[in-house]
This record gives C-alpha cells, structure tokens and sequence, in this order.
C-alpha cells in the first residue's frame, strides 16, 4: 500500500508538472496590480489664420476748384498819423532788433528813442498758376537812428587818486567792510581810469573787483573805446566802443547797440558827470540820461538832482549834490546814488548802490590826491 501512493503522488506531481512546462506565469497576477501603459500623442499643429482681404480703396471725391484769394488792402493810418515808428533804443543780434517775450524791447534804453522809420513787409507775390505758393519778401532790418542826446558843456577833471571806505550790509543783516579806489588820469589826448574794489579780512586784503577804462577826450567828455571787467574767481569781460562803425558790443553777450555820442561806461559815468557839473552846474537841472555799456548789457542811466546835502566824511563835513538814479522797470533794479562835492572839484565823495533785495554798499571818500598827467 505504501508502494502504491507513492507510485500515485509521483504521477500526480508529473502530471502537473507537465501542465506548467512552457507556459510563463503573469507577475501582475502574483501582485495584484494593474499595468501601467504611456502612449504619445503628437501635439496638434495651429491652423493659420484666414488671411485678411485688402481694404477697398475708398471712392475718391472729384478736386475741388482753387479759388484764387481776394488782394488784401493794407487799413490807411488815421489822419495825423505816420504808419512810421519810431523805435526805442534796443541790442541788436546781427542787426536785428531783439523783443522780449512781452512784447517790450529786451535793451534798456527807453529813454532814448530813435527817429527812424521800420519799413513794413512787402507784400506777397502770387504765381499764375494754381500750384505755386505765393512767397514772401523777408522784412528789411529795422535800423533805429541815434537819438537826440542832450548836449552838455563839460569840463574834464584833473587826474586824481580818491581813497574810498567800502561799508557792505547784505540782505540777511551781515556786516562787511573794505576799502577801494578811483583812480584816472586825463592828457589832451585820451585818458585811462581804475577802480579797485575789495575787503578787509583780518590783516588781510583781499580784491573782489578790478574795472578799466580807456578811451579819448573830446567835447562831449570821456570818450570810451574799451572797458574791461574782472571779477574774482570769474573770467574778464571785455565792453567794445567801436566808433568808426557806431556800435557798441560785449565779449560776454551778443547783444550790438547803436552807439550814441555821450555813451560811457561803469567806470567812466561817475566822471562824466562830474566833468558836467564842472562845465555848468545848471546843467544837473532835468533828467541827465547817458547809455552806460556794463559787462554784457547797456541801459540808459537816468540821474536826477535829490537836492543839496551836508555830507560827513573822513575828510569832514563836506557839501555835496545828491543825484539819484531810481531803479527802472525792465531795465534795472538798483538804485544808485552819488554825491558831488563843488568844493572838492565836483568829485565823486560818496557812492551807494541799493540793491533789489536790500543790500546796501556805500563808498565814502577818505583821501583825495590831486596827480598830474604823467604820474
């Protein structure tokens, strides 16, 4: 019986063994998981966009007919009155009058007007034919003429050093103090003049301001052809008298002025109207208009008569005439004042420039030397 179930499982056991030869078993069925697949896809492609049609030309409008413009007829003046005017006295820039934004003239001589005439525009041309443009004549260059200066007697001041006491307050109540000088010298033929302005700082001096002015001598007073101006810690400007061509011009600008007798410069303007009243002190009656060319610009100077005032100075009390130029509107905003002393060769004993904002500089005679021509 043992022999016989042996024999038996041996058959079972082949017999199952033979079921399972070639035949290769599923993992996943062992696992119990499902199998992952992957598949790409090709991605699709944009479709193009339907082109646009061109937009259909628009149905054009038959031209209309050119109408030829009626001439216009320039309004007469009204009676009594010339359609000419006469300029004020303005810095050219290559001969052309220069106006300001206001309508104002940008130079500062409104006291000294001209004479001639501003030619008007011509008028313009026009073509036969239809297509052409009428095109007009550019406008003359107006040429303001010298004004009628008033004529003064003069007699010129002997050359001389004046020592002057510099006192400075400025605006926000800081105190300063210097000391300057005036000094000219005047020959038959020309003259040469200097100022030289500058502070005291502890033993020290130092120069903030160095005018020159040179020119001739005539019946009209200073002649000036040059002046030249140095700052400290800025470059010298150079102011141009040009007397054979009339006009006067600045190294600093380009600004050109008609050059009208009497003209001077910063320098040169206190002695001028010293040799004024030197010649006729009648003459300081009125307005004394004189065009002072400066660094980069020119104005005309209006100098009245403020009265006749007691004067202390180092020198001691002195009699003097005070002239005032009031600031101007568009032109200046200082007030200058000088004071004259007749016992004293009509010198210049006393400067004072007011400025817009407040600050005050007064300059005071300390020492007058008289100097001959060639000292």
């Amino acid at each position: 019986m043992l022999g016989a179930l042996t024999i038996l499982l041996h058959v079972l056991v082949f017999s199952w063994f033979a079921r399972q030869v070639g035949h290769v078993p599923d993992p996943s069925a062992r696992t119990g998981r499902a199998p992952m697949t992957a598949e790409l896809v090709e991605a699709p492609q944009p479709r193009p966009l339907p082109a646009v049609p061109p937009p259909q030309p628009a149905m054009q409008q038959p031209p209309l007919p050119e109408i030829e413009p009626e001439p216009v007829v320039p309004a007469a003046p009204p009676p009594g009155q010339s359609d000419a005017t006469a300029p004020a006295l303005t810095p050219e820039s290559d001969g052309f009058a220069a106006p300001d934004a206001a309508g104002q003239q940008t130079g500062q001589g409104g006291a000294a007007a001209g004479a001639g005439a501003v030619q008007s525009r011509e008028d313009e041309q026009r073509e036969t034919a239809p297509q052409a443009q009428a095109q007009a004549e550019p406008a003359p260059q107006p040429q303001p003429a010298a004004p009628e200066a008033r004529r003064y007697k003069v007699d010129m001041p002997p050359s001389a050093d004046i020592t002057l006491d510099v006192a400075r307050t400025d605006a926000n109540g800081t105190k300063w103090s210097g000391d300057a000088l005036l000094s000219w010298r005047v020959t038959p033929s020309g003259y040469r003049v200097k100022v030289e302005a500058g502070i005291r700082v502890v033993f020290a001096h130092v120069n903030l301001l160095t005018l020159t002015s040179e020119g001739t001598v005539g019946d009209e007073g200073f002649v000036p052809t040059l002046m030249t101006e140095k700052r400290r810690g800025r470059a010298m400007t150079a102011t141009h008298f040009n007397r054979q061509e009339g006009t006067l011009t600045f190294s600093a600008s380009g600004l050109k002025y008609p050059l009208v007798p009497g003209a001077q410069d910063k320098a040169s303007v206190p002695l001028q109207l010293t040799a004024i009243a030197r010649g006729d002190a009648k003459q300081l009656s009125g307005n004394i208009d004189i065009l002072v060319g400066e660094d980069r610009d020119a104005s005309v100077f209006t100098f009245t008569v403020a009265g006749q005032e007691q004067l202390d100075t180092p020198l001691g009390r002195i009699a003097t005439w005070h002239l005032v130029r009031p600031p101007k509107p568009g032109s200046y905003n200082s007030r200058l004042e000088l004071w004259l002393a007749p016992d004293h060769g009509w010198y210049p004993v006393q400067i004072r420039n007011v400025e817009a904002s407040g600050a005050v500089t007064t300059q005071t005679a300390s020492r007058i030397e008289i100097k001959q021509a060639g000292s």
